[in-house]
Formats: structure tokens, sequence, C-alpha cells
């Protein structure tokens, strides 16, 4: 394809013919009139095994507009689209002219190159710059990123992403920046620059809205208040600043200042990064109340920094995952003045300090609550019915290692919980009175996922199945209790947050309709009883030959 055939010809009277090509792609389609079939061999240089191909008369790729053509690379992924740009130099052109994707393994040698590759690739607006691990010491230099700057397309290039660059210091981040004025998405993660690069970044690129920094090599773990850090670093105002994630930081308090000279910020993640909290936060919620999603993970954070936040009036979205400090008095805090909250995700790590007073607080004053993720907390009656009583709109609900969570709160459920779509129970001590009274209760509920619920039997399963309907799906995946015992608490744990993302998923990635044909229904019985007698033989073995 992409070849134009000019002419066959005879090569001798016992041998096929052969067919010679023309490798300007570019040229008109010819006509061609053939002499003879040509021979191809189907099991190698035999005879016998031949079948007769005949050549196509004309190239009818060049028929095709180089628009159309260029939808056609847009569909393939990267590795076929680079095989493809291969074929010929029209098919080269169009791929080169068209591509807005682009990643590069950023060797030294890459600022030798830039000028050349950005004369080919005139469309790019996303670019990658990546070095390997084992080949962090030979990555991108300052020198480079200069040389690489002035070839960048300044005016179209509107991400960038970094990862790796060891030998890049905070002049050659400078002269990135300053090459690419017009990035709205900056992600850097792996690399040895430290915070006072950012300054220019904000100074560089008045139009940048997504800021990710992960795992900075140079941020030394010191300790300091974020007032002293305010005072040593001078962040410019970032007016077009809209979200900002810090993951993996020794001393993640040097971006404080960042965060609080953006005024429009919406959405904050701080994940895993040392230091204490609680000032921060309020200095962050002072600077930037009209945050909307904030994602807290293992911090040293307490009910102060939840009480701070609650001056955020339009926050939407709260993730308080391995934050151990936090207890009932910060959920009410948050609670009390955050009335837009729609989604509530608490890991409790097992601390029981998150509890039934605080979800009640949640159900008094967070009416619009959607979605409610509970993983080592121990919600009771008392709790689960105030939630179903005044969030009207709770409709994803996941439960994780909760200990409290038995028939009497699923039975609440079936009775409170109207607007009920999607439920998943992990790790709780339900049985088939409890599962068994959804049949008559949440009559909006389309899915349900039950893992290591060893007191539900799958005759409960089915029975849900049969009464409910085939819009309605359910799955139970069985534990043996040696299996369950394997795995320690420590262990489950630190999965807390694999976890709160498989519920995320599950909650907001599955579609609300489903339908289950009668087919479909025995092949999903027959895979059950499968894995029901593969757990069955791993407990007791294989039964002895007659």
């Amino acid at each position: 394809m992409g070849h134009s055939p000019s002419s066959l010809s005879k090569s001798g009277p016992s041998s096929p013919p052969r067919r010679s090509r023309s490798f300007s792609p570019m040229a008109p389609p010819q006509q061609l009139r053939l002499t003879a079939p040509l021979q191809v061999a189907a099991g190698g240089s035999g005879s016998d095994s031949s079948s007769s191909f005949v050549p196509p008369a004309r190239d009818y790729t060049q028929d095709l507009p180089d628009e159309i053509l260029a939808l056609v690379f847009a569909s393939l992924s990267p590795t076929d689209r680079n095989a493809c740009s291969l074929t010929c130099s029209r098919w080269m052109e169009v791929d080169a002219t068209t591509r807005h994707r682009l990643s590069l393994d950023a060797r030294a040698a890459l600022g030798n190159a830039a000028t050349a590759l950005f004369s080919r690739f005139t469309a790019v607006t996303k670019l990658a710059l990546r070095c390997a691990r084992d080949s962090g010491l030979d990555s991108l230099s300052d020198h480079g990123a200069a040389a690489l700057a002035a070839a960048l397309p300044s005016e179209r290039l509107a991400r960038l992403k970094l990862r790796g660059l060891r030998k890049l210091s905070d002049a050659g981040l400078a002269s990135l920046a300053a090459g690419a004025p017009a990035i709205r998405k900056l992600s850097i993660a792996s690399c040895t620059f430290g915070p006072r690069a950012f300054v220019a970044v904000l100074q560089s690129c008045p139009l940048l809205e997504d800021l990710s920094v992960k795992r900075l090599r140079s941020v030394a773990d010191t300790s300091g208040a974020a007032s002293s850090i305010a005072e040593e670093i001078k962040f410019p105002p970032a007016l077009s600043l809209r979200s900002v994630c810090v993951k993996d930081l020794y001393n993640a308090l040097c971006f404080v200042p960042l965060v609080a000279s953006s005024p429009n910020l919406r959405s904050l993640k701080i994940l895993r990064c040392s230091g204490a909290w609680d000032l921060p936060l309020e200095v962050i919620a002072a600077r930037a109340p009209g945050l909307v999603e904030l994602h807290l993970e293992k911090l040293q954070v307490g009910d102060r920094g939840l009480a701070a936040l609650s001056a955020c009036a339009n926050l939407e979205v709260l993730f308080l995952v391995k934050t151990p400090e936090c207890t009932d008095s910060g959920i009410i805090s948050v609670a009390e003045k955050c009335h837009k909250l729609r989604k509530l995700h608490v890991d409790g790590w097992r601390t029981n300090r998150i509890g039934d007073f605080g979800l009640m607080a949640v159900a008094r004053g967070c009416p619009d609550l959607q979605e409610l993720v509970l993983i080592g907390v121990n919600p009771t009656v008392l709790s689960l019915r105030m939630l179903g009583e005044h969030c009207r709109l709770l409709e994803r609900l996941a439960l994780c290692g909760c200990e409290t969570v038995g028939d009497a709160e699923i039975i609440c459920l079936a009775e409170r919980w109207a607007a009920l779509k999607k439920l998943c129970i992990k790790g709780c001590p339900v049985s088939d009175r409890g599962m068994e009274a959804l049949n008559g209760g949440c009559p909006g509920l389309v899915k349900v996922k039950l893992k290591r619920c060893r007191g539900v039997s799958y005759e409960c399963i089915e029975n849900l199945k049969v009464t409910r309907g085939e819009s309605f799906s359910i799955s139970l995946d069985v534990v043996l209790e040696h299996d369950a015992g394997s795995t320690s608490e420590n262990g489950a744990q630190e999965n807390g947050q694999a976890q709160i993302t498989e519920l995320a998923g599950q909650m907001t990635g599955m579609d609300l309709l489903t339908n289950a044909a009668g087919t479909q229904s025995s092949i999903h019985t027959i895979n059950r009883m499968r894995s029901v007698m593969s757990a069955i033989r791993r407990r007791f073995g294989n039964p002895l030959p007659p």
C-alpha cells in the first residue's frame, strides 16, 4: 500500500513473473496490463501448494485526500501509527503534519536533533520528554534544554510532561518554560530541580492551569513552618492555575506559597507528603477559598486542618485517606459549612476515630451527597438511617472492612435508601438474611458487588437475580477461611488506597443500564460453579481416584 507498481516482466520461461515497483508514491497511478498471474508459494519454495495472486492495477490510497488519511491515522494506536508512517513518503508527510502527541527519549543528544524534529512535526500540541531510570545520568542537560526550547512550537504547545530528567536543573526548566509560554498543563516527576524553578514557570507561562509535581529529588527533608518558607520563596500570582497535585515529596511545604498564590484554584491533591499540614491548610483555605475538590492521603493533618477547610463553602469532593489524626470533630466542621458536598471518600485506617457522629453530621449538612465510600469506618443503623432520609440523591455506596455493618445495616439500606443504584460490600459480616432484604428495597438498585462476605451464599445471589430481573447485576467472590486468614490486618490496611481506587472505578465506570440475556446468565452460572469447585480443590485437595 502506498507503492504504485509500474510493470511486470518475465525473467525466464519457467520462473514466475516478477513485479517492479516505483518508490515515488506521489506519482500518478498508471494503468497496467497483466500478462500472467503472479505465482506465490503458500508453503515455501514448493510448487505444488501455490496460489494465484493478482496485484492491484493501481494504488487506490492515492485517491484519498490528505484529510481523510489523517483521520485514519488519528484512529490508530501509537505503535501502528509509527509503522504506517514508514510505508511511503506521502504517508510520512501526512503523519508528521497532523501528529499532535509526541513522546521523545530525552537523552543528552536530543538537543542537537531538536531543530530537525520540530521542523518535521509541525502540529505538536502535547510533548512528553522521558528518560529511563538506567539512563538518567545521560538525560537532557541544561544546554540541551536551551536548544530544545529554541525549536519548540511555542504558540501551539499546550501540554508538557517531564519524566526522569536527572541532569536538568532550575535553569533548564526555566529555559523550557520560556520556550513554551502557551502551555496549560505541566507534569513533572522524578527530576532533580527544586521548588525555586517554578517561580520562572509561573512567570513565563501565564496560561498554566494544571500543575503536577511528583518525586522531586532535590527537595530536602527539612522542617520549617509555612510562614518561613513563604518569606524565602516569593511566587508570582498564578491567576489561571486551577489544579495542583503534589505527591511523594519529602517536604511539599515548599509549595504552600505557590498554592496560596492561586486564588482561582479549584482542585488540590496532597498525597503522601511529609510535614505538619494543619497550619498550611489554614493558609491555603484563606487564600484559595474556591476549592471544589480536595484529596488528602497519608498526611499529618488533624481536626484543625479540616476546620480550616470548612471555609471552602464550594467544596464538592473530599478524599481523606489514611489521615489517622482526623476524627468526628473534623468531619462535623466540614459538614456544617460545606453544604455542596457530592462525594466523600474516607479511609479511617481502622482507628475508629470517625464513625456515626461524623456521618450523621454529613447527613444533616450535605443533602446533595451522591457518593459515599467508607473503608475501615464503622457506621451503624443510626447514621445509615439518617443518610438515607436526608441525602435523597445518594446513589453510590461502598463499605469495606466495616466491622459494624451486618444484616441490620443492610436491611436499613433496603428500607431507607430509595435512590441507591450501586452497592459494594467487602469484608463485612453480612449474611443471606440481610441480602434478602434487597428483594423488596432500593427500587433503583442495578449493581451489587460482594467480596469476602462469607455469610452470603450463592443461593441467595441467584434468588436476588431472579427476583429483581435482568437489569440487575450482582457478583460474589468466594474467599475461604484459610485464604482470608493468610492476609494480616496490617497488609489489608496498607491496601486501603488501592481499594478506594478500585471502588471508585467500579462505582463510576460501570454503566447503570445492564442487560443480561439468558445465555449470558447461564455462562455466568457455569463460571461461578467452576470458581467454587476450584476453591474446594484448593481447600480439600483433589478427590482420590476410584
